[in-house]
């Protein structure tokens, strides 16, 4: 499946969740990730993310889709992470 990862959390934990959603997707953008992951690496994903945010402050949004086919990807400005030169 295709996923869109969307974090904001406070400065102390910033760090360790960057760390943990560049084990499964790709950066984009500041606190913004996307990638294929499959049904077990999203689960470990979330768990992961769980066990260091502060439900009181952070959040975290998860776009998911069957295929990338179905979303359109669109930037303006500036490209942060230009994803297109992975293979």
């Amino acid at each position: 499946m295709f996923a869109i990862l969307v974090y904001d959390f406070e400065e102390k934990r910033v760090s360790k969740a960057l760390k943990i959603c560049r084990k499964y997707l790709t950066w984009v953008q500041n606190s913004v990730f996307e990638g294929e992951i499959t049904e077990g690496n999203l689960k470990k994903l979330k768990i992961e993310l769980n066990s260091i945010m502060d439900k009181e402050v952070d959040s975290i949004i998860l776009y998911t889709f069957q295929s990338e086919k179905y979303s359109k990807r669109e930037t303006l400005g500036i490209e942060k992470n230009n994803i297109s030169t992975i293979f």
